[in-house]
């Protein structure tokens, strides 16, 4: 209300009239009002474009009663405005009106029938009203409803933000909300903060093309033509209008591994050292994929653009290549599905120090990647439109109210706060055991894997990680139940060969009848 009314003050021009052979100083007509006031509201962005010209209208007939403007007689207090030529002016004192003054205490107060003791005769149809004390909150609440009135206040003008604000803006953000979708008290245990690009996240976001997919700005960091070319030969099989395919037996073959030795060929994997910690964390959220699935997302805004880039074409060419009934197998031996995952988990996520055990979680996570891909790596829009909109709040025009000691902002948000030493300690044990215990029950009860194999992965993970592992087995007792020996049946001994040493037989003659 108020910030209207000084926008429409300030705004309103002003001129010389003429009505009925008398002039008139500084006035305006009421059509030539509508016009400016309905400019100014369409392009408030409190207000927007879609207010018509008839609520304009019914807005100054508010102003007409208020005294906010007043006829060139000086008359004003009913809502009898129209869209017409009649000339208004604005009123010499301020529209924006003060504080009621408290009233003192000298004076009587409106007195009400008691709730307690109603009087006698008094019928159900007449139930007494509770006494109310009419203090001065009350008073200007009531008044100011019936009226129309606000307190008196001011704008305060923001500055506008710069790219490098809006940028850290996204990363705390970002940040805040992957901390609370992991159930983290901080994300200090798996993730330094601090290798963090926020220019990558805001790229990550807006340099997308139609289908989601990013746009580099430095082009030398595409993918060759002809990986492309191999890329979209297999995800598209057998309709691949752009190439012109040889018809020897196997060539599905050579394009896979041709694409397979260029990802294999990649010094760091596409979800980077940096933050392997971060995308382990979220296997032991994939009991609940839906919060899974927002995890990955937030977390692959994290990664550089052309890693997210090119993490989003493999992943897509996988998911095509693993449901296309039409391309022939790509092993003998192995389903194409596995194979896929086989072949491309390395290079999507590893550790910098070579563990074998890696490869269950790579294989884990990028099964899902797979399964989920369409929705991980695309943009999060409820977290885009929650730092947009912040975004815009920082750059609003604020009302300030008369009395108050600051204006109301939202506080800058944070993802960390600080905690003991002890309580850090006890995070990153317990907060990165969990998807580790998972993966070590897993192991236990596949069935698919030999009694030798099985053996070897758990030789492995109590090597890696001795910690879980013996609080899966804390006595060897636990792990003997877990391979029973079969007891073998020894032959019977013979009574006689116990007695006499074997002898090699001796011809004997025969007794004659």
């Amino acid at each position: 209300w108020n910030e209207i009314i000084e926008l429409f003050r300030a705004g309103m021009p002003l001129r010389k009239h003429r009505c009925r052979f008398k002039s008139y100083e500084r006035c305006f007509k009421a059509s030539e009002a509508v016009d400016c006031l309905h400019e100014l509201l369409g392009s408030n962005q409190n207000f927007g474009p879609e207010v018509t010209r008839d609520q304009t209208v019914k807005l100054l007939k508010k102003f007409l009663k208020n005294h906010v403007i007043e006829d060139i007689k000086g008359k004003w207090g009913k809502e009898d405005f129209e869209d017409d030529g009649h000339l208004y002016r604005f009123p010499p004192s301020s529209p924006l009106k003060s504080y009621p003054k408290k009233p003192s205490c000298g004076k009587e107060v409106i007195k009400f029938p008691d709730w307690n003791e109603p009087k006698a005769g008094t019928s159900q149809e007449h139930i007494p009203v509770k006494s109310i004390m009419m203090n001065s909150e009350m008073w200007y609440k009531r008044h100011s409803i019936a009226i129309g009135e606000v307190p008196a206040c001011k704008l305060v003008f923001r500055r506008e933000l710069t790219q490098t604000n809006i940028e850290e803006i996204w990363k705390s953000m970002t940040l805040s909300r992957l901390q609370k979708v992991l159930g983290l008290d901080s994300l200090d245990e798996v993730l330094d903060t601090k290798l963090v690009n926020s220019k990558h996240i805001v790229q990550n976001v807006y340099n997308v093309n139609k289908q989601g997919i990013v746009t580099l700005e430095d082009k030398s960091k595409e993918l060759p033509h002809w990986i492309l070319s191999a890329m979209k030969c297999l995800a598209n099989w057998p309709s691949c209008s752009d190439l012109k395919q040889p018809t020897y037996s196997g060539f599905e073959r050579d394009v896979f591994k041709t694409i397979v030795d260029y990802f294999g060929q990649m010094k760091e994997p596409l979800l980077t050292f940096h933050f392997f910690d971060i995308f382990v964390s979220v296997l032991g959220l994939l009991q609940k994929p839906s919060t899974a699935v927002e995890a990955l997302q937030i977390s692959c805004l994290l990664l550089p653009p052309e890693n997210r880039k090119r993490l989003q074409l493999l992943v897509r060419m996988m998911a095509r290549i693993s449901l296309n009934q039409d391309l022939p197998p790509l092993s003998e031996s192995v389903k194409t599905r596995t194979l896929i995952v086989q072949a491309f988990s390395r290079c999507i996520l590893c550790s910098k120090d070579e563990i074998d055990l890696d490869e269950l979680l790579a294989a884990k996570l990028v099964s899902f990647l797979m399964d989920n891909y369409q929705e991980i790596l695309n943009v999060p829009s409820a977290l885009k439109s929650s730092i947009e909109d912040h975004a815009v709040h920082l750059q609003r025009v604020q009302i300030k109210y008369a009395g108050a000691d600051s204006d109301a902002t939202l506080p800058p948000p944070s993802f960390c706060h600080q905690i003991s030493a002890d309580e850090f300690e006890y995070q990153r044990a317990t907060g990165s055991q969990e998807p580790l215990a998972a993966l070590l029950e897993e192991i236990v009860m596949n069935k698919e894997i030999s009694v030798k194999d099985k053996k070897k992965k758990l030789k492995q993970f109590q090597k890696s990680y001795p910690e879980v592992y013996r609080v899966r087995f804390p006595t060897p007792e636990t792990e003997e139940v877990l391979f029973p020996e079969k007891t073998k049946q020894k032959p019977p001994i013979l009574m006689w060969a116990l007695k006499k040493p074997f002898q090699p037989f001796h011809r004997t003659r025969s007794f004659r009848m």
